[in-house]
């Protein structure tokens, strides 16, 4: 479904390049959740942007190939890409308040999104962002859709922003560390919440984190990322049980003392 082949993302600088991605390659498969695991500055959240091409300056991607069934998003125009981003891959971010837009409703944005992709009327659009919220497991959609976020707590912000990514029925999803800012009780709700989805919907899943646990809960397969490059990559059991790469061993080695 989706192929990333040779990939690399630099930052520039002084006329400097900080090799942020050098040389990435994996694949994602139909249904298939795939973790990518890392400490800051590895590279994580650079691959999500380059697949949804957001990459701002002064970052760029400078080579490689991201294959969508077959088509190469790299080489589409941004009108191209605006038809895929939201619609066919979808994307959360780590923080859900600084992604939503205050001053409009819950029900506004995600209706938005919907509209824009799918064309529906306002009414039906509404509709579906109470749908979303009730797939979210927010109580008393119908009314919620009406407040603002900052009437909603920190985990309900991110259902929020699940129910945005999911309201056009994507493909992909694309999770970019969606717990970090949130208190261990509600990180396991997401996670809960976030498989139930998936099977429920079939969809295919990139998790990105720093967190093995999440990681073993969550992910079949995992890609391990140090500055910029991938070190180890196999299916979950068999990185966490039996690593190859000296980095992966050291990177587990400094968890021993926390029971994930």
């Amino acid at each position: 479904m989706l192929e990333v082949k040779n990939l690399s993302a630099y930052y520039y600088s002084d006329g400097a390049a900080v090799k942020a991605v050098d040389d990435v390659s994996f694949s994602v498969k139909a249904g298939e959740v795939l973790g990518i695991v890392g400490e800051s500055g590895s590279g994580k959240s650079t691959i999500a942007l380059s697949i949804m091409r957001l990459i701002a300056l002064p970052g760029r991607i400078v080579s490689g190939q991201i294959n969508f069934h077959d088509q190469d998003l790299l080489q589409m125009s941004e009108n191209e890409m605006i038809k895929i981003r939201g619609a066919k891959i979808s994307m959360i971010f780590q923080d859900p308040f600084t992604s939503l837009n205050p001053v409009y409703s819950v029900g506004e944005q995600i209706a938005e999104a919907v509209r824009m992709h799918q064309g529906l009327s306002r009414e039906k659009a509404w509709e579906k962002a109470a749908e979303m919220l009730e797939l979210v497991q927010i109580k008393d959609p119908a009314l919620r859709i009406k407040d603002y976020p900052h009437q909603f707590s920190g985990g309900m912000r991110q259902r929020v922003m699940i129910a945005m990514a999911l309201a056009c029925q994507p493909e992909i999803l694309i999770a970019d560390e969606p717990t970090t800012a949130l208190d261990a009780t509600i990180q396991a709700e997401i996670i809960r919440l976030l498989g139930e989805i998936r099977s429920k919907m079939n969809l295919s899943v990139i998790y990105i984190t720093h967190n093995f646990g999440i990681i073993k809960a969550l992910c079949r397969r995992v890609i391990v990322m140090h500055r910029g490059q991938v070190m180890e990559e196999g299916e979950t059991e068999k990185v966490l049980s039996a690593p190859r790469s000296p980095y992966t061993i050291n990177l587990l080695n400094s968890l021993k003392a926390i029971n994930w």
